[in-house]
C-alpha cells in the first residue's frame, strides 16, 4: 500500500545543538505498509512519530528518500483538530472531510447523523468548531474518517481522547473497522492498545526504527528501554 524508503527529515536549528545545527527528526527510515494490516508506532515523546504520520499522509515532505504510494491510494490522518475549518460548524466539517475522504457530497450527506450519533456532540455538532475542546475535535475527526471510506487510516493518539466510555467505544468501533479489513497505522503511548490492535509494531528512537516485528516483542523491548541501568 505504502513504503517509506531511506526517509529523512531535517530542520535547521541553533549552531552547536544537534548534529552541526541541524536536527534530524527521521534519519533514513525504511519499511513496507501491506493491504489490511495494522500497524502500530511506538516511541518517547519527539522521536519522530507524528513527523512519520504527516509524510504517509502527504502533509509533509521528507528532505531527503521517497515515499511509495500504490496508485490510487488516499491516506487520512487524525491527530487532534488537525485540517478543521473553525468558522465552520461540526455538520460542514464533516462533509468537507467526507468529500476530502472521496465520498460524494450525497453520501456525505447521507453520513451525517450517524456521526453526530457516535461522536456525542449533541447540539455542539451545529456550533462552531472554533467553540470546541481538543476532545471534541478529535471525536468529531475520529468518527467522520471513521463512518467514511479511506484506503489508509492514520491515527495519532486519538483513542487516548475523552471520557473512558468514549474510549471503550472508540476503541471497539476500531476493531470492528480493522476486521473488516482496514489498513491502519496507529500511532499510541497505550501499550496495551498497541498490543491488542496492531498485526506488527515499529519502535521509534531519535529519528531511527530501534526495532520491528511481533507486538508483544516490540513492546517488551522497548520497556526494557525504559527501565534504569543497574550497576
Amino acid at each position: 500500500m505504502l513504503e517509506l524508503r531511506d526517509v529523512s527529515i531535517n530542520f535547521r536549528s541553533s549552531p552547536g545543538t544537534f548534529d552541526h545545527g541541524v536536527h534530524h527528526v527521521l534519519d533514513r527510515v525504511s519499511f513496507k505498509l501491506y493491504e489490511n494490516e495494522t500497524l502500530g508506532i511506538i516511541g518517547r515523546n519527539g522521536v519522530g512519530k507524528t513527523t512519520m504520520l504527516r509524510i504517509m499522509a502527504g502533509i509533509l515532505a521528507p528532505t531527503s528518500g521517497e515515499v511509495i504510494t500504490r496508485q490510487g491510494i488516499a491516506a487520512s490522518l487524525l491527530t487532534l483538530g488537525l485540517g478543521h475549518r473553525l468558522d465552520l460548524n461540526g455538520r460542514d466539517n464533516a462533509i468537507l472531510s467526507a468529500m476530502l475522504q472521496g465520498a460524494s457530497r450525497s453520501e456525505a450527506l447521507g453520513y451525517l447523523e450517524e456521526i453526530k450519533a457516535f461522536s456525542e456532540l449533541g447540539d455542539s455538532f451545529e456550533e462552531p468548531v472554533r467553540t470546541y475542546s481538543a476532545g471534541m475535535k478529535a471525536r468529531l475527526g475520529f468518527t467522520t474518517a471513521l463512518l467514511t471510506h479511506v484506503d489508509v487510516l492514520l491515527v495519532d493518539e486519538i483513542l487516548s481522547v475523552g471520557d473512558a466510555q468514549f474510549r471503550s467505544k472508540a476503541e471497539e468501533a476500531m476493531k470492528q473497522r480493522i476486521s473488516g479489513k482496514q489498513t491502519v497505522v496507529f500511532v499510541s503511548h497505550s501499550a496495551p492498545q498497541v498490543k491488542d490492535l496492531c498485526d506488527r509494531v515499529l519502535w521509534i528512537d531519535q529519528g531511527r526504527i530501534r526495532a520491528q516485528g511481533d507486538p508483544a516483542d516490540t513492546i517488551a523491548q522497548y520497556r526494557d528501554s525504559m527501565k534504569p541501568a543497574r550497576d
